[in-house]
């Protein structure tokens, strides 16, 4: 065969064999990410679709991601069920809100007494904390991961001052988590209402007080127009971590580079949006002091006694509902007891030292 002949066949033929589709043709994968959260609210809501378009950016596409706010699809308190169920793929919360499933949920947001941002930080990536964290969600079909916290939070909202322990008796307060059952022992009713619903029931009187966040997600929800006295320190959330929690099933079966760009994109965002809130927590306080009228109020010693004492019995029947419960407990109070301990020497002992040499806070 001359050699024409054999190249000018070889054209033919392989002009009879289709090209492989390129990598970016592939089919989408679709992530519908539900939160509790409303839409464009400063802060929480804000930092959930910035973790979501994150997603769809870094993965340039090929993770489809609609993002629901809450009520745009499921309710706020739905979230938990409508991603362990599969209806939806992820979902933007606290976890301490599905502690009636199992109280050891409450431990990967906050508890009473418990771990700061940093302190929570080290113990979910070096204590343990996302193993214990992955048995808890692995029994519910979820995988989880933290993504974004919003720091030690204000002690809540009150239309009266708190002067003692008594002063919680008969209070209907909205604190979920086990800072409400911290506050259920001193006497008062704690209930659990989704961000979107605090305002209406502080107003209306359903509820007598609230927590919420801080001054700059708690200046966008008008409470200080529904409440006079502002109190800190929050024992009940002093590091709220926030939760990503993915469809176990559905994260088993993504590519381990999608995989590796979630967690990553988790990461980015749980700092992130910590870092957002302490750049404006100062300046919302002092717009709500200076130009609101607000009262700010300190707990006092007898009432954050109490606090504690009540907080020692809720971690007793916490560890004994169940060996998993005990084992999440124990761990937290190792690393509150070990990383805590340093760091009240370092970082505490530092701030106490710099703020009266340079007169922050007087």
């Amino acid at each position: 065969m001359k050699r024409r002949d054999f190249i000018r066949g070889a054209a033919v033929a392989g002009a009879a064999v289709p090209l492989a589709a390129p990598a970016h043709a592939q089919a989408k994968t679709e992530m519908d990410i539900v939160s509790t959260w409303p839409r464009d609210f400063p802060g929480l809501g804000v930092s959930a679709q910035r973790l979501a378009a994150r997603i769809e950016e870094l993965t340039d596409g090929e993770i489809k991601v609609n993002y629901f706010a809450a009520g745009e699809k499921v309710g706020a308190f739905d979230s938990f069920d409508e991603v362990a169920g599969g209806n939806s793929q992820a979902y933007i919360a606290a976890d301490y809100y599905w502690k009636g499933k199992h109280p050891a949920w409450a431990y990967f947001t906050a508890v009473p007494f418990g771990l700061t941002y940093a302190e929570m930080d080290a113990w979910i990536k070096f204590g343990g904390g996302q193993e214990l964290w992955d048995e808890v969600a692995d029994g519910f079909g979820l995988k989880n991961f933290a993504c974004g916290n919003t720091g030690v939070q204000m002690g809540g909202w009150f239309n009266k001052e708190i002067e003692s322990p008594d002063d919680f008796d008969g209070l209907k307060m909205r604190i979920p988590g086990l800072g409400g059952d911290v506050l259920a022992k001193l006497g008062a009713s704690p209930v659990s209402l989704p961000g979107g619903q605090i305002y209406e029931n502080l107003v209306s009187g359903a509820v007598d007080a609230t927590e919420w966040v801080g001054p700059y997600n708690d200046y966008f929800m008008n409470f200080h127009k529904a409440a006079k006295f502002y109190y800190w320190p929050g024992m009940h959330e002093p590091g709220s971590q926030l939760a990503f929690g993915l469809n176990a099933s559905w994260w088993g079966k993504l590519s381990k580079t999608h995989q590796a760009i979630i967690e990553a994109a988790s990461n980015e965002e749980n700092a992130r949006q910590m870092a957002e809130t302490n750049a404006n927590n100062g300046e919302y306080l002092t717009k709500l002091l200076t130009e609101e009228g607000v009262e700010l109020r300190e707990f006092n010693d007898d009432v954050y006694d109490a606090m504690g004492e009540a907080a020692e019995e809720v971690f007793d029947e916490t560890r004994e509902h169940s060996d998993l419960a005990a084992k999440v407990h124990d761990s937290f109070a190792a690393a509150r007891k070990d990383i805590g301990g340093y760091m009240a020497i370092a970082d505490v002992g530092y701030s106490i030292k710099r703020n009266r040499v340079v007169g922050i806070g007087e």
